[in-house]
């Protein structure tokens, strides 16, 4: 029953995530919102709902340890492992992609996350520093593709955001936009409460819980659209995305939930774990600066070093 509320609960979350993506990417559009601010900010923000209410709740339910350890170990997760387990499948041409901006920004943000955490609790006031961190460079994303766009350097700020439907009837909006705000706050409900469950009968800590369970779970997402990337053979997409998921879990996921419950930072997490996140994103600064391209023997390596992790966390 314990293992199938974690189950249930995700699925709710899910689906729950992509109802709400459809509903308010649709919304936005209906309100004249450019297709190119809807992508940079409401899809951004709906894929990561779930990630969202699962640390709000949990830090209301003072089990701190699965609202940080959610966001860390999804962050090490979305490298060693999203990236690995696609590469095992196909090789990727990182070489051809330019993510180097981005990749100093999503570790500039890692950065900003680990100096925050050693004030020994997430508060509203390292909430606000986030959010900051994060409309700045929300800013600077927009001004740089609209500059693209004026220079026609750039097709993809053109194309509709995933999830729109010029023809969307307003009633449809309306439930999907329903469905979200009923099914995630329920999803997240389910598999926090039940992660509690499973840490106490197994006598393990709501942080380790929080560090594979429930990061592993919320990285689903994350996984499925690179592998699919992966086969599709655009590199470009599977590392822009986890680039970008990484950057918004810890800039808004935490920044938010903080603002709503204050967020104890676990001895665990300054000692070991965050400095495992850093480290796994410093890991592939080759695929970044360097013109690697991710083969099978990398996508055998991340993984193995994920499996590694989560062997080191259990223990």
């Amino acid at each position: 029953m314990v293992w199938g509320g974690v189950v249930v609960g995700l699925v709710i979350l899910l689906l729950a995530g992509d109802a709400l993506v459809r509903g308010a990417v649709n919304l936005a559009l209906r309100m004249g919102i450019p297709a190119l601010i809807v992508s940079l900010t409401v899809v951004a923000f709906g894929t990561s709902a779930p990630e969202l209410l699962i640390s709000i709740k949990a830090a209301m339910n003072d089990v701190p340890g699965i609202a940080l350890g959610n966001v860390v170990g999804s962050n090490t997760a979305n490298v060693l492992l999203v990236l690995g387990i696609p590469a095992l499948l196909a090789v990727m041409h990182t070489s051809q992609c330019d993510t180097r901006k981005s990749y100093v920004i999503m570790l500039v943000s890692s950065v900003l996350f680990i100096a925050l955490a050693f004030r020994g609790v997430f508060d509203p006031l390292a909430g606000i520093v986030l959010l900051v961190a994060l409309a700045i460079i929300l800013g600077d994303s927009i001004r740089d593709a609209l500059s693209h766009r004026r220079n026609g350097k750039a097709q993809a700020e053109t194309e509709e955001p995933e999830g729109a439907d010029p023809n969307m009837p307003w009633w449809k909006i309306l439930v999907f936009l329903a469905l979200g705000l009923v099914g995630l706050p329920l999803g997240a409900d389910l598999l926090v409460d039940s992660s509690v469950e499973i840490a106490t009968i197994f006598g393990v800590s709501d942080t380790v819980i929080g560090l594979t369970l429930v990061a592993l779970g919320t990285s689903l997402p994350e996984l499925a659209t690179t592998v699919m990337a992966a086969l599709r053979r655009q590199a470009d997409v599977a590392l822009g995305n986890v680039i970008g998921s990484n950057m918004f879990n810890l800039l808004a996921i935490i920044g938010v939930a903080s603002l709503i419950a204050p967020i104890p930072v676990a001895p665990q997490f300054l000692e070991f774990d965050l400095w495992v996140m850093l480290g796994a994103s410093l890991v592939i600064i080759p695929l970044v600066f360097l013109g690697r391209d991710l083969t099978r023997v990398w996508g055998i390596a991340l993984s193995a070093l994920y499996l590694g992790y989560i062997a080191i966390v259990i223990s």
